[in-house]
C-alpha cells in the first residue's frame, strides 16, 4: 500500500442499493486526491485484511440493513439521517466491537464485520479507521441505487473527501 489513506467501497454492482459502496469509492477515486488509494471489493471480505494492510487511514463504505428499533448506538459512532433508506452511519472500530444488530451488506456467509473482528484478534486492524454504512432500501438483482441512496451516497463521499482532507493536514 503506497498511498496512506484508503477507501474500500463494497458491494455487488447487479443488486440495487448494495452498490452503494462502489457508487462512493467511484466519486472519491474521480477526485484523484494525493496520498489517497480507492479500491473496489465485491465479494471476498477476508482478502480485506491484505487490502488495508499498510494503510494510515481506511475508509469502508458498505451497504446496511438496521434493524433500527434493536440498534444499539456504538459509542462515539455518528447518525446522520433518518431510520429510512439512505441514513448513513459512520462506525469506528477502534472504539469496540461493531454493533450485532448491523448488517452490513453482504450476501456472503463471512462479512465485513467479520474481517473487522478477525482483523482486531490477528492484530491487523488498521490504527485509524471508520465504516461508513449507508442503509439500503433493498437488493433487487438488475436494479439501480435507489433516489434516497444515491443522494446519501454524495453525502457520503462529501463526509469521506472531509475526513480525508483533515486527516491528511493532520499528517
Amino acid at each position: 500500500m503506497s498511498a496512506p489513506a484508503l477507501v474500500i467501497g463494497l458491494g455487488n454492482p447487479d443488486r440495487g442499493d448494495d452498490a452503494v459502496g462502489l457508487h462512493v469509492a467511484r466519486q472519491v477515486a474521480a477526485l484523484g486526491m494525493p496520498g489517497v488509494a480507492v479500491m473496489e471489493a465485491e465479494g471476498d471480505m477476508l482478502a480485506l485484511l491484505d487490502r488495508w494492510a499498510g494503510a494510515t487511514r481506511v475508509l469502508v463504505v458498505d451497504a446496511a440493513m438496521m434493524r433500527a428499533a434493536v440498534m444499539p448506538t456504538q459509542p462515539g459512532s455518528a447518525e446522520m439521517g433518518g431510520a429510512e433508506p439512505g441514513r448513513i452511519h459512520r462506525l469506528d472500530p477502534s472504539l469496540g466491537p461493531l454493533p450485532r444488530d448491523l448488517a452490513l451488506g453482504s450476501t456472503h456467509a463471512f462479512g465485513l464485520a467479520d474481517a473487522v473482528e478477525l482483523a482486531r484478534t490477528l492484530g491487523l486492524l488498521p490504527r485509524r479507521m471508520a465504516i461508513y454504512a449507508i442503509e439500503a432500501g433493498g437488493f433487487d438483482p438488475g436494479a439501480a441505487l435507489s433516489p434516497a441512496v444515491a443522494a446519501a451516497a454524495a453525502d457520503a463521499t462529501a463526509l469521506i473527501v472531509a475526513e480525508l482532507r483533515e486527516g491528511l493536514a493532520d499528517a
